[in-house]
C-alpha cells in the first residue's frame, strides 16, 4: 500500500510540475468546447475538399488513365503542403495575439499576476496551450495525406520534414502573437500588427526578393560570385524554406549558384535551415521581451 501510495504521489507531483493550474485551465477551455469541434471539422473539410479537387483536376488533366503516377503524386503532395502553410498561417496568429491583451480586457490579468506563477510559465503556457490545439488540428490532417501515398512517389520520411516544420512555423508565429499582445493593450491592434507581420514574411520578402533580382539582372556583372546574397532574403520566406525541403535544388537557385566548373558545389545554407535559424533567434528574442514586458515596472524618476 505504501509503494502505491509513493508512486501516486510520484505521479502527482509530475503531473504539477508539468501542468501548471495556468495550462491546465487553457488546456480545459480550448479543446472542450464545441467551437472547438467545429473549427476541427470545418479545417479538415477545407484540407479534405482541397485534396481531392487536386487529385480530380490532376486526373482530367493527364488524361492518361494511369492510376499510379509518381509526378502526379508530388504535384498533388506540393500542393497540399503549400494549402496547409497558408492554413496555418491564417489560423496561428488569431489563436495566439489575443491570449494576453483579452486578459487584460476582461481584467483578469492582474489576477493572474498575484499567483505564484513565474511570467515565464504564464506566457510559456499560454503559447503551448494556444499551439496544442492547432498541433491537434495538423496531425488530424495526417489521413488526408494518406491519399496522395496511392500513387506513390513520395516518402514518409518526406512527409515527417513537412509536418515539423509545421511545428516549427506554428511556434514562429506564435511567438509574435504572444509577443505583439503583450506589448498592445487592444486585442484588435495586436491581432492587426501579428497578421502585418506574417503577411510581410509571406509576401514582402518574396515581392523583395523579386524586385532585387530585376534589379542585379540590369547591373553589369564586374565579377563572378559563387552565390549571390538576394538568397538570404528568400530564405526569409516560409513558402520558400517549405519548398526547398520539397525540391533541394530551389536553394541553390536561389543563391544564383554557378555550377560551371564547379561540380558538387551547393548554396552555403539549404533555405529551410537558414530560415530555421534565424526565426528560431527571432522567436526566442521575442518570448524574452514578451516575458519581460508582461508584469509592470516601475519607472525611475
Amino acid at each position: 500500500m505504501k509503494e502505491q501510495s509513493a508512486a501516486r504521489d510520484g505521479r502527482t507531483s509530475w503531473r504539477h510540475q508539468l501542468i501548471n493550474p495556468v495550462l491546465n485551465k487553457e488546456f480545459k477551455l480550448r479543446m472542450r468546447t464545441p467551437r472547438a469541434m467545429w473549427t476541427l471539422f470545418f479545417y479538415l473539410f477545407a484540407i479534405g475538399l482541397m485534396a481531392l479537387s487536386a487529385i480530380y483536376l490532376t486526373e482530367v488533366t493527364s488524361g492518361r488513365g494511369q492510376s499510379y503516377n509518381p509526378e502526379q503524386s508530388k504535384i498533388l503532395f506540393y500542393f497540399m503542403s503549400m494549402a496547409q502553410l497558408g492554413l496555418i498561417a491564417f489560423m496561428a496568429p488569431g489563436l495566439t495575439s489575443g491570449v494576453i491583451s483579452g486578459e487584460r480586457e476582461k481584467q483578469t490579468l492582474n489576477l493572474l499576476l498575484t499567483t505564484q506563477q513565474s511570467s515565464a510559465t504564464i506566457v510559456l503556457s499560454k503559447l503551448v496551450s494556444s499551439l496544442s490545439f492547432m498541433v491537434l488540428i495538423v496531425i488530424s490532417t495526417i489521413p488526408v495525406y494518406s491519399m496522395i501515398f496511392l500513387y506513390g512517389g513520395i516518402s514518409p520520411e518526406q512527409l515527417f520534414l513537412v509536418f515539423l516544420f509545421y511545428l516549427f512555423i506554428m511556434f514562429v508565429l506564435g511567438s509574435f502573437g504572444i509577443l505583439f499582445s503583450t506589448l498592445f493593450k487592444r486585442t484588435m491592434i495586436s491581432v492587426i500588427v501579428t497578421y502585418g507581420v506574417t503577411l510581410f514574411m509571406f509576401g514582402g520578402t518574396a515581392l523583395l526578393f523579386i524586385v532585387l533580382v530585376g534589379v542585379m539582372e540590369q547591373m553589369p556583372q564586374t565579377t563572378t560570385n559563387a552565390y549571390s546574397w538576394i538568397g538570404h532574403i528568400i530564405a526569409l520566406n516560409p513558402a520558400a524554406a517549405l519548398y526547398s525541403i520539397l525540391d533541394p535544388h530551389v536553394s541553390n537557385q536561389a543563391f544564383s549558384v554557378n555550377s560551371i566548373g564547379q561540380k558538387g558545389y551547393n548554396a552555403p545554407l539549404a533555405l529551410w535551415q537558414e530560415f530555421i535559424i534565424i526565426y528560431t533567434l527571432l522567436s526566442i528574442l521575442a518570448l524574452w521581451l514578451g516575458i519581460r514586458r508582461l508584469r509592470p515596472r516601475l519607472r525611475r524618476k
